[in-house]
């Protein structure tokens, strides 16, 4: 079967090419995004294979179904750049990868926390330059802190036991909680405003839609604890980014740890280090020194890119066989 992959990079290629059944996948690897102005690459093409910042509205998906696609692919797990309204309409599928590596995920987060709290990266690049004082590099101790955790999926729950580890009292908000994980790890399930207030670390782990964009508003960092740290690892438009300038620059918040940014479409994952960064927000963002970004990596494992090419690859070839997807990847189709 033949298959469009878009904003293909090299680790795309490396994984996907060493999954077992990928040599009866005819690739069509573009580096460029899939939207309605590109969707006329796709032609002849049974399935697409997309990623976090490809747009898959009306309009490119009519293309695509035009042009005989019958699969949308998405190798992430996140689907709300999908019109999956109009894909049922024109009857295209579209599959996910729930699951590639929530360890990956969580891992990352407290890896951004702990960068951040104890000036790792500032540490790292005075060392490069011979400076070993240490003046400005005090963090504290997890132990004893309060940390919030929004959203206990997979990823939120191995993120709250990491954080268990430090020996830290986990607070917890979710619409549908796991009570007896929770009894098992000494973990405390509470409303959403008394996380917030309670914690010293807040951790998001929660999908974006419309009950969660901008989760975290003027109102909501108002509530915190002067001195929070935030980590958001989920979707950029979780937080307001205009109220988590405001709150910086007041010295309400103690430090912000993002992988995600709520416009980083057509930032990350490219290399813009030639020219002047367009975004004023996220430049000013990048000035303050109690904040950290990574960009959009915490997927990023050996691990999790086998499993992502695995799970991709074994529905495109339940496609051609016609059997069902994968358990748990089709979205409602």
């Amino acid at each position: 079967m033949i298959v469009a992959f878009y904003d293909t990079k090299p680790y795309d290629r490396e994984f996907f090419g060493q999954t077992p059944g990928e040599d009866r996948v005819a690739w069509r690897f573009h580096d460029f995004r899939l939207n309605a102005t590109t969707a006329a690459t796709s032609k002849g093409a049974e399935a697409v294979c997309v990623f976090v910042n490809d747009c898959l509205d009306r309009a490119c998906l009519e293309m695509l179904a035009r042009g005989g696609t019958r699969l949308v692919a998405l190798r992430c797990a996140g689907f709300n750049n999908v019109d999956i309204k109009a894909a049922r309409e024109l009857g295209l599928s579209v599959v996910r990868v729930p699951a590639y590596s929530p360890h990956a995920v969580a891992e990352h987060a407290v890896g951004l926390l702990l960068t951040l709290n104890r000036k790792i990266h500032r540490a790292h690049n005075r060392v490069r330059e011979h400076n070993f004082s240490l003046g400005g590099l005090v963090g504290f101790d997890l132990h004893g802190k309060t940390v919030g955790i929004l959203g206990t999926g997979k990823i939120g729950r191995i993120a709250a036991q990491i954080f268990r580890g430090f020996d830290s009292r986990v607070l917890a908000s979710d619409p549908f909680p796991s009570r007896d994980w929770a009894v098992k790890h000494g973990i405390e399930y509470t409303d959403a405003q008394s996380v917030l207030r309670s914690c010293d670390i807040l951790s998001l782990h929660i999908p974006l839609s419309p009950d969660t964009h901008h989760v975290l508003n003027e109102r909501s960092f108002a509530e915190m604890k002067r001195g929070a740290y935030v980590i958001n690892t989920s979707r950029g438009k979780l937080i307001d980014t205009t109220a988590l300038i405001a709150v910086l620059k007041s010295g309400h918040l103690g430090g912000v740890a993002l992988d995600v940014y709520e416009e980083e479409e057509g930032i990350f994952f490219e290399d813009h280090s030639g020219h002047l960064l367009q975004d004023d927000e996220l430049s000013r963002l990048l000035t303050f020194p109690n904040v950290l970004i990574t960009a959009h990596q915490a997927f990023l494992t050996r691990e999790a890119l086998a499993e992502i090419a695995r799970v991709t690859v074994g529905n495109m070839l339940a496609l051609e066989k016609g059997t069902p997807f994968l358990e748990g990847t089709e979205l409602g189709i």
